[in-house]
């Protein structure tokens, strides 16, 4: 059963009626099993809603539409990939040097977003919204603040943007399944770029 009490992270804080979470769990448990049977492509509204046994628009009140949903099966893991980096061990965590984390940084997001790839590509928001997903706005203000750190006079905020878009999970996967890149590949490059940036 997925916890639905606690207020997720990646997303603005509700505190939700006993129903409501119960609505809530039930309708993302649902959801879960579609992603385990199916994918993540055939979690649609009307799948959720059928495999609940609910209206459709029970699902559409409790997340707004099919992105919202997605993110919030994402939340579980999203927290614990949060905490690892905001309070977790070294070299990850606060207790290494800005310049360790950030070299961390990068292929612990492309691990994490790898192995909940599935899910990661079907939640990827429209153009629009990209850069207004919480859990990402967070992963940038944690970068830039590193970049800040070891680069005072640079423009961390744009930086951190060049740096969190090497290791994308829709340019990951294409590199991958497209090109057949490796992850190490990948990760190398995330370290070339910052022994480059970091001179």
């Amino acid at each position: 059963m997925i916890d639905s009490t606690r207020i997720p992270l990646i997303g603005p804080e509700v505190r939700l009626r006993a129903d409501a979470v119960r609505n809530r769990a039930l309708l993302l448990d649902a959801a879960a099993r579609i992603a385990a049977d199916r994918g993540a492509a055939a979690i649609t509204m009307e799948s959720v809603a059928a495999e609940a046994g609910v209206g459709k628009g029970t699902v559409s009140r409790r997340f707004g539409d099919r992105n919202g949903l997605l993110r919030a099966l994402l939340d579980h893991a999203e927290i614990q990939f949060q905490e690892a980096f905001l309070s977790g061990p070294p070299p990850l965590g606060p207790d290494a040097d800005a310049a360790s984390r950030l070299r961390a940084f990068g292929p612990a997001l492309l691990r994490h977003e790898h192995a909940h790839l599935d899910l990661y590509l079907a939640a990827e928001p429209p153009a629009g919204r990209r850069y207004a997903v919480p859990a990402d706005q967070l992963r940038h203000r944690h970068v830039a603040m590193l970049l800040h750190e070891v680069l005072p006079g640079a423009d961390a905020e744009l930086l951190a943007h060049t740096l969190l878009s090497s290791v994308d999970v829709v340019l990951t996967d294409h590199l991958v399944r497209t090109h057949g890149m490796s992850l190490d590949r990948i990760e190398a490059g995330w370290h070339d770029l910052l022994d480059r940036l970091l001179g």
